[in-house]
């Protein structure tokens, strides 16, 4: 019924994170130098180039991109963030934060 009503959009397998190695999951606030078309463009194309960010979204409030990363310990994370996140265009600040536990993980929409 869900995939006849055009509901579903596709399949995937949840991963343990753990058993991939991967122990930290950050979330970085982004603000760029400008909001103008062309730099909101260049910046969303260079986030699809790299498979270490997970999740990437446009916000409004104090920052205009909330990204969400794996990685297996601090130390990757900051090559994460040298390789990665730090090559991003029009970055103007970023600011990186770990998160403890997960209390509740997405599961899926909820579905009545």
């Amino acid at each position: 019924m869900l995939e006849a009503a055009g509901v579903i959009d596709g399949y995937a397998a949840r991963l343990d994170k753990h058993a991939l190695g991967l122990e930290v999951d950050v979330f970085v606030e982004i603000s760029l130098t400008s909001q103008s078309q062309e730099t909101l463009n260049l910046f969303e194309k260079a986030v699809m180039t790299y498979d270490e960010i997970l999740e990437c979204h446009l916000t409004t409030g104090g920052a205009d991109y909330i990204i969400r990363v794996a990685a297996r310990n601090v130390p990757d994370y900051d090559r994460i963030h040298r390789n990665c996140l730090a090559k991003l265009p029009h970055v103007a600040s970023m600011r990186s934060t770990f998160a403890l536990r997960a209390i509740k993980s997405w599961k899926g929409y909820p579905v009545t």
